[in-house]
């Protein structure tokens, strides 16, 4: 049985009603729990959430130290919060469970007024059809690379505005001009890794998942083994992805004679 995304065409658009769920529900998830955090601050008795989200901060701000000053860093704290947040929830969403609907033949379920979209191959007569609802927001490539660009631009951004003199000096006599294409790949080839290596370990972690849950009740221990593999990439992708950020934006920002 093949898990299709729940596909709706309007206006000869594509919207992948599972990956806008599902970045609805991780967003929804990381507000609710900065709200409860700060809902009752307390210096003397802090809550659980509070102290949870105190160290989250505090790690946060090691990463950002190891990228550049922490002077210079604190403006990309609140940024580099929101996205360590964000992607671990992300991450996990996949894991607990699965919402599927399933279809035979040429019953094709509709939403808001929609068929699903199939492919002519998928249709093809007594195939048995099913759509995954429940995913990992991060397990799909259009998300992971709109992070990636938009974490991307912004360094860039940033290095214009601090210092556009330097941020253009550095791609053509760093070490010369003759080295400008080789920026320039460097430029395209960052968005790339960053969003293609967290949707390529996410979406095979939950390929695996699929895999161990048709193996029924024999699975199960792997299934246990493999569900605290998946919380252990899943918290590792979201720091590489932070870290990440904090480097490319140190690298824009920063300048030699700042040293």
């Amino acid at each position: 049985m093949e898990h299709l995304a729940p596909i709706i065409e309007i206006g000869g658009i594509k919207f992948d009603l599972a990956a806008i769920m599902m970045v609805v529900i991780s967003s929804l998830i990381v507000f609710i729990i900065a709200r409860l955090a700060v809902r009752n601050l307390s210096v003397e008795n802090p809550g659980k959430i509070q102290n949870f989200l105190e160290w989250v901060v505090e790690f946060v701000q090691g990463i950002i130290g190891q990228s550049m000053d922490p002077k210079k860093g604190r403006p990309y704290l609140a940024l580099g919060l929101t996205l360590i947040l964000y992607i671990f929830v992300s991450n996990m969403l996949g894991l607990p469970f699965s919402i599927i609907t399933e279809a035979h033949g040429n019953h094709i379920p509709t939403v808001f007024g929609h068929e699903l979209f199939v492919s002519a191959d998928d249709l093809e007569e007594g195939k048995h059809l099913a759509w995954s609802w429940w995913k990992s927001p991060t397990a799909d490539a259009a998300m992971t690379m709109a992070l990636a660009l938009i974490v991307i631009v912004l360094s860039h951004v940033q290095g214009i505005r601090t210092n556009a003199k330097h941020y253009f000096k550095h791609y053509t006599s760093n070490p010369n001009i003759v080295f400008l294409p080789i920026h320039l790949i460097e430029i395209v080839s960052k968005p790339l890794t960053l969003g293609l290596r967290l949707f390529g370990n996410i979406f095979a972690g939950e390929v695996m998942i699929g895999v161990i849950l048709g193996m029924g009740w024999v699975g199960i221990p792997a299934m246990l083994v493999w569900q605290g593999f998946s919380i252990f990439v899943g918290a590792i992708q979201s720091f590489v992805f932070t870290m990440l950020t904090m480097v490319y934006i140190s690298q824009s920002i920063v300048h030699e004679e700042d040293h």
